[in-house]
C-alpha cells in the first residue's frame, strides 16, 4: 500500500497520512486534494512510504492530484523544512503558506494562467548607458567568478555608488547562461523604480514581479512563470524568497539591513537570512547590498563567513558624498519645528531650481492631540498608545491597530475647547512649509499619501523630472530613489532614538540617516545634509558626518559584546496576548518552567510590552538567550512542542526567533 505524508495548513504541528490508489500518480512535491474532517483541503505531499501507524482500513484516500502548477522540487521542500524547524512553526503552515493564495484553494485557475506561456528564445541582451567604474568592474569580476557555487558577498557601497549597476551586469551573465536571478527589495515602494530599470536593461527577458500588493491572478501568474523556469528574473519583496526557482543561479538582497525583510506574523522569518539559505541550497552566490550593513552581516564579514566587496565612491563622475552638518538646537530656537538655518538653506535652493527634502519619521498631522488645562492626551481605546491627528479626513488614527475616532470638540476630561496639536507629523510639516514658501511646489510622500502603488510611481517619476521643489517624507523616501536635482536634506526630530531603550535604536538611526542623506548630491550638484539635534557632539553624528560606517559599527559591536546582545548571543522571544495582562504574564511564567533549562540557555522574567495593549489585547513577552545557536534551537524545539500541548485557549502565543521588534 502506498502511503503519502501530507502537509496541511491546520493548527497542528504534524503531517497527515493518506492512502493513494496504485493508478494515481501522486509523488513528493505534488499538490493534492484530500478529505479533512467534513471538508476537502489542498495539501502538499512531502514524503511517501509503504506503511503507516494508522490502520489501513482507517486511512482516508487522496481525492485527486492537482496538475495546474509544476511539481514542487525537493530543494524547495528542503528550504521549507529548514524554515519550519528554525523558526519553530508547523511544516504544514510553512509549506502551504509559501504558496500564492490561489494555489491554496480548490478554485481552479483561469485558463490563461494555468497554461504555460508560449515558448520564446532566451535572450540576455543587456542595455546600459553607464560605463562601470573601476570599483564596479572589480566587484562584478570578483562576484562573477563565484557563479556556479555558493558564496555569500557583502557588497558594501556608499549611497549612489552604483550597486544596482553591479546587480544588472551580474544578472546579464546569469541570463546568458540560461539561469534565473532572484532580486529582493525591502519595500513595495521600491519595486516600480527597480522594475523599470530592469525592464530597460533586459528588454527581451521575462521578469516576474512578486509582492503582497498584487492581486491573486497576476501574483499566481508571476509565481508560475518563476516556478516553470520561464522568468529569467524574479523581483520582489521577502515573499519572493519562497518561490520555486528551478534554475536559480544568483540571489541579490538589496538594502539587506532593512527591517522590512523580517516577517512579523505567521512564519516570522527573515527574508534576508532565508535568501542566504536559499542560495546555499541552490549552490549559487548571494549578494547582500547596502551602504549601512546590519551589525549581524558586518560581523559575518569580519569573521570571514561573508566576503566584503566595496564601492567606496559615487558612480557618477564628479559626484561627491554630501556634507553632513548638525544644527544645534541649544543655540537656535525653532519655530514650528524648523531652525532658521534650515529654512534659509531651503530658501537658497528654490531660485536655483534645486530640490530639498525634509525628512521626518512621523506621518500624520501631529503625534498628539492634548489639553494643556488638565494634561489629557488623545489615546487609543484599544491600545496603550496615543492616537495621531490626521488633517486629511479630520480624524484621530492609531498607527498600531488602525482604529479611528473623530476629533473631539472639547476635552473629554475637563471640557476645555482649546485643544492643541503637539509635535509634528508630515502633514503639519507640509503645511508649515506651504506658509513659509507659498510659491514652492511641495510634495508629501508617506503611507497616507502613497497608498496606491501606481500613484506613488507617477509621483516619483515627476520628482525625478523636476516637478517638485520641496519633498516632505518618511522612510519611503529614505532609500533606493535617485533624484538628480535634490541637493539638500533636512532631518527633523532625530534625537528620540538616541535615548531609546531598544539596543538596536542607534543602528537603525544611523542607517536611516545615512540612507536619507544619500539622496542628496547624487549628480553634478553638491549635496548638503542638515540634522537638527540637541546632541551635536554625539558620536553617531560624528560618524555620519565623516561617512565612516566602520568606526560606528566597531563602537556598536563593542557595546553589544559587553552587554551580551546580538550578534554575540542568539535570541528568541515568547510573546503572549490575552484579554487581561495577568493571564498573559501567568502563561509566560508557567511556560518558563515547562521544560528543563540547560546551562547554555538563559530565560528572563516575563515583562509587559512597551505598548502593552493593542487591538484590545494585553501583551507580554519573555526573552531567551544563548551564546550557542544549536543549543538555543534544541531547547526551542523541545519547548515549542510542550507549548502547543500546554497553552490555554484564552492565550494567543508565538515564538519569534531572532526578534528585531520589542514594542
Amino acid at each position: 500500500m502506498k502511503v503519502l505524508r501530507v502537509a496541511l495548513d491546520v493548527p497542528l504541528a504534524t503531517l497527515f497520512d493518506y492512502a493513494v490508489a496504485e493508478d494515481v500518480d501522486a509523488r513528493v512535491g505534488d499538490r493534492i486534494v484530500v478529505p479533512f474532517g467534513t471538508r476537502s483541503r489542498v495539501g502538499v505531499v512531502v514524503e511517501e512510504g509503504d506503511s503507516s501507524a494508522i490502520a489501513a482500513d482507517k486511512l482516508k484516500r487522496v481525492t485527486r492530484v492537482l496538475e495546474d502548477a509544476p511539481r514542487l522540487p525537493s530543494q524547495w521542500l528542503e528550504l521549507m523544512r529548514f524554515l519550519a524547524a528554525y523558526y519553530q512553526r508547523p511544516l504544514g503552515e510553512t509549506v502551504i503558506g509559501a504558496l500564492p493564495p490561489r494555489l491554496r484553494s480548490l478554485k481552479p485557475l483561469p485558463k490563461k494562467v494555468r497554461e504555460p506561456a508560449a515558448a520564446q528564445t532566451p535572450s540576455a541582451r543587456f542595455v546600459s548607458h553607464h560605463e562601470p567604474s573601476a570599483a564596479q568592474v572589480h566587484a562584478i569580476e570578483r562576484i562573477g567568478t563565484a557563479l556556479g557555487a555558493f558564496r555569500a558577498f557583502l557588497l558594501h557601497g556608499v549611497t549612489g555608488s552604483g550597486k544596482t549597476e553591479v546587480y544588472l551586469r551580474l544578472i546579464s551573465r546569469v541570463l546568458e547562461l540560461g539561469g534565473q536571478a532572484l532580486v529582493l527589495v525591502p519595500e513595495i515602494s521600491l519595486t516600480p523604480q527597480l522594475e523599470a530599470r530592469f525592464r530597460y536593461a533586459f528588454p527581451e527577458a521575462r521578469i516576474a514581479l512578486l509582492h503582497s500588493a498584487l492581486q491573486d491572478v497576476p501574483r499566481t501568474a508571476a509565481w508560475l512563470s518563476a516556478a516553470r523556469g520561464e522568468a529569467g528574473l524574479v523581483l520582489g519583496t521577502r515573499l519572493a524568497t519562497l518561490t520555486p526557482l528551478p534554475k536559480l543561479a544568483l540571489v541579490v538582497v538589496d538594502e539587506e539591513h532593512d527591517t522590512s525583510f523580517k516577517q512579523q506574523e505567521g512564519l516570522r522569518y527573515s527574508g534576508r537570512d532565508a535568501a542566504v539559505v536559499r542560495a546555499k541550497l541552490s549552490g549559487c552566490p548571494v549578494v547582500l547590498g547596502t551602504a549601512t550593513p546590519s551589525l549581524e552581516t558586518w560581523q559575518n564579514a569580519l569573521e570571514g563567513r561573508y566576503e566584503r566587496v566595496t564601492l567606496p565612491e559615487r558612480a557618477v563622475p564628479g559626484a561627491r558624498m554630501p556634507a553632513v552638518r548638525t544644527v544645534d538646537l541649544r543655540r537656535e530656537s525653532i519655530e514650528h519645528g524648523f531652525a532658521p538655518s534650515l529654512l534659509a538653506a531651503i530658501g537658497e535652493r528654490l531660485p536655483r531650481g534645486e530640490q530639498s527634502l525634509v525628512f521626518i519619521n512621523r506621518r500624520g498631522y501631529a503625534p498628539v492631540l492634548a489639553c494643556h488645562a488638565c494634561d489629557w492626551t488623545a489615546g487609543c481605546t484599544r491600545c496603550t498608545a496615543r492616537m495621531v491627528l490626521h488633517r486629511v479626513g479630520h480624524c484621530l488614527r492609531c498607527h498600531h491597530c488602525g482604529d479611528e475616532a473623530p476629533v473631539p470638540r472639547a476635552c473629554p476630561t475637563c471640557g476645555n475647547v482649546d485643544l492643541k496639536a503637539m509635535g509634528r507629523g508630515t502633514q503639519r510639516v507640509e503645511e508649515t512649509l506651504a506658509v513659509r514658501f507659498p510659491g514652492a511646489r511641495i510634495v508629501r510622500i508617506d503611507r497616507d499619501s502613497a497608498r496606491r502603488r501606481s500613484e506613488l510611481a507617477r509621483t516619483l517619476e515627476g520628482i525625478a523630472r523636476g516637478e517638485a521643489d520641496i519633498l516632505v517624507g518618511t522612510q519611503l523616501l529614505a532609500k533606493g530613489h535617485d533624484f538628480p536635482l535634490l541637493t539638500l536634506v533636512g532631518v527633523l526630530d532625530a534625537d528620540s532614538a538616541l535615548v531609546s531603550t531598544d539596543y538596536r535604536a542607534a543602528e537603525r538611526l544611523y542607517a536611516t540617516l545615512a540612507q536619507v542623506a544619500g539622496r542628496a548630491g547624487r549628480a553634478k550638484h553638491a549635496g548638503e545634509v542638515l540634522v537638527q539635534t540637541r546632541y551635536p557632539r554625539h558620536s553617531l553624528y560624528a560618524a555620519l558626518a565623516s561617512h565612516d560606517y566602520a568606526s560606528f559599527a566597531a563602537a556598536q559591536l563593542a557595546e553589544r559584546e559587553s552587554a551580551g546582545f546580538p550578534p554575540f548571543v542568539h535570541e528568541a522571544a515568547l510573546r503572549a496576548e490575552a484579554a487581561k495582562l495577568a493571564q498573559a504574564m501567568q502563561f509566560l511564567a508557567d511556560a518558563a518552567r515547562l521544560v528543563p533549562v540547560p546551562e547554555e540557555i538563559r530565560i528572563y522574567d516575563p515583562v509587559p510590552h512597551v505598548i502593552t495593549r493593542r487591538a484590545d489585547l494585553e501583551r507580554a513577552q519573555l526573552l531567551v538567550q544563548s551564546a550557542s545557536r544549536p543549543a538555543l534551537q534544541e531547547f526551542l524545539h523541545a519547548w515549542n512542542e510542550r507549548l502547543f500541548a500546554a497553552a490555554p485557549r484564552s492565550v494567543r502565543w508565538h515564538l519569534d526567533v531572532d526578534p528585531i521588534e520589542f514594542s
